[in-house]
């Protein structure tokens, strides 16, 4: 058959010859902008849950340490009057002096947090009360065992507070991770001094 209408030979071939289907584009059609937006908005939930979360247990643990510490100024304290033995006397007083220097520390990250006595959850600070641990110190005083009750319930009581610190590490900002840290390294030697000391006298 030979090519009409002026057509060459290539054209006509050209023309007849079956065409390769098309491949359909990634077109903004709708279906196509509602998944994308869909998926946009599932993204945005996602991250401003996680950085929520992280926020509040950021802010959360900073309030427990708050409290945490002032528990265990308050009990170092009332302790002062009742210890007998000279040595944990010692500890106690090294133990104040951190507790003293580290709240003082605390200050800037507590400022950071906009941590407040006021902001700060009833939950936790009904938690960090230290109840327990004044009730067994009470009945170490009553049952004349003041000084072992003490040393043991205090010691464990200072290996919450290093748990907590390193709990909290992490997730800290450089400048805050430096706190923690300084805080950790002068406590760990004060916690070993109580539990030896509680040891030695069971």
């Amino acid at each position: 058959m030979n090519p009409s209408n002026g057509q060459t030979s290539l054209d006509y071939l050209n023309q007849i010859a079956p065409q390769a289907p098309k491949k359909p584009g990634f077109g903004l059609n709708f279906p196509t902008i509602l998944i994308g937006a869909a998926v946009a908005i599932v993204v945005v939930i996602i991250l401003a849950v996680v950085a929520n979360l992280a926020g509040s247990g950021g802010k959360s643990s900073w309030e427990r340490l708050s409290l945490r510490l002032a528990t265990t100024s308050e009990v170092a304290e009332e302790a002062s009057a009742n210890i007998k033995n000279s040595q944990l006397r010692s500890y106690n007083s090294n133990l104040k002096l951190y507790l003293a220097d580290t709240t003082r520390d605390l200050a800037d990250p507590l400022a950071a947090f906009k941590i407040t006595p006021k902001t700060t959850s009833p939950k936790i600070t009904a938690e960090e009360a230290g109840d327990e641990m004044k009730a067994a110190i009470e009945d170490g005083r009553l049952n004349a065992k003041f000084d072992s009750t003490y040393a043991r319930e205090m010691g464990y009581h200072l290996t919450t507070v290093l748990s907590l610190l390193q709990e909290m590490y992490p997730s800290a900002s450089p400048t805050h991770q430096a706190f923690l840290q300084t805080a950790y390294d002068n406590l760990k030697p004060i916690t070993s001094s109580f539990e030896e000391f509680s040891t030695a006298n069971e």
